[in-house]
């Protein structure tokens, strides 16, 4: 039997087995057998080479068009950098993907125009399986969305994301595993955890964890664990926007409206994109100087250890000073933890 005809069998069992307390156990089993399958299915199909699908990574952060054809991406890509992706009115425009560069707030966004994709697109449908591999270097999903389907659009695009292994504007749940080489498995889960141990140990030893000493440290779904467990998984923040604001469109709950031909709510986007991302400009100063005009772009919850390991002081470090939001008064010195905010100047004393 096929590794296509395993994922059917399973998913046909799954349909067939009620979720109670009794089938909690033989489900998740099933669930993590499903999900390894899948994995497996995932790399054996390959994906991300020939037609231009292998882009170098560049800038500060990388943020991927997603939507079906024809729904404005190259429009919009023009728009907001000095690319120049083809645009028509047929679909299936793009067959390559299209790099531009944004600039914003001293930081260089790189922007992907990556082909359409379309319903099925997980299972490999239209090229789906190449295109999904480059959605995979995002740091935020750009879902764009037009005309009277706008929320089947959206509604289509996110499940095929969510088949893809994506997890949209999700945290990875607080989980720790510590392997060891025997002993088994010995669990610490939170008061009133939902699942049974019993049903955890067999998920992990469907992942080929025997031996660990394993810290859930909130309440979890039975695919909320797999996720944990699963190596495809990618969490990601994602925007969606509507395009072609000028053209009637039902409202999709939470989605900002744009016009990319007449280049409307183009600043609320870019500034958007800007939050979603997380990105904190850090400009350095040394002693006795001036900060430098430019800054130096972090992402995610940075610290000044961060800035020292980027430039080669961490070995010889002894103190920094601060300025800006993240500091109690002007100049105040800090040590390695400290987080730092954007906007930030900081002197680094080695």
């Amino acid at each position: 039997m096929g590794t296509a005809d395993k994922i059917k069998a399973i998913e046909e069992e799954m349909a067939r087995t009620q979720y109670n307390k009794a089938t909690q156990k033989h489900i998740g089993l099933l669930k993590a057998q499903l999900a390894r399958l899948k994995e497996a299915q995932e790399g054996a199909g390959g994906g991300g080479a020939g037609l231009g699908y292998g882009v170098k990574k560049t800038g500060d952060a990388t943020v991927v068009f997603v939507g079906f054809p024809s729904v404005g991406k190259s429009t919009l890509l023009n728009a907001l950098t000095n690319a120049t992706s083809r645009v028509a009115a047929y679909d299936f425009t793009t067959l390559v993907v299209v790099p531009g560069v944004m600039s914003y707030r001293g930081a260089k966004l790189q922007l992907l125009d990556v082909p359409g994709l379309i319903e099925a697109a997980a299972a490999g449908k239209g090229r789906g399986k190449e295109v999904l591999s480059v959605v995979r270097s995002a740091d935020l999903i750009l879902l764009i969305v037009a005309g009277e389907r706008a929320p089947d659009q959206q509604r289509i695009l996110q499940g095929e994301l969510q088949q893809a292994g994506f997890r949209l504007n999700l945290r990875p749940p607080d989980v720790r595993i510590l392997r060891s080489s025997m002993g088994g498995i010995h669990l610490h889960l939170p008061r009133g955890f939902a699942l049974s141990q019993e049903t955890v140990k067999e998920v992990l030893k469907e992942f080929r964890i025997l031996n660990a000493e394993v810290v859930i440290r909130q309440p979890l779904s039975l695919d909320q664990l797999i996720d944990c467990l699963s190596a495809n998984r990618k969490y990601v923040p994602c925007i969606t926007v509507v395009n072609k604001a000028d053209q009637p469109a039902p409202p999709v709950p939470g989605a900002l409206r744009i016009s990319a031909l007449q280049k409307e709510g183009l600043d609320a986007l870019r500034e958007a994109i800007w939050k979603g991302l997380g990105l904190a400009r850090i400009y350095l100063k040394e002693p006795g100087k001036a900060p430098s005009p430019d800054p130096y772009i972090l992402k995610g919850k940075a610290a000044v250890r961060d800035v020292a390991q980027r430039f080669g002081f961490l070995k010889t470090f002894a103190f920094a000073k601060i300025w800006g939001p993240s500091a109690r008064f002007p100049g105040q010195k800090v040590g390695l933890e400290h987080a730092m905010r954007d906007g930030d100047t900081v002197e680094i004393h080695a």
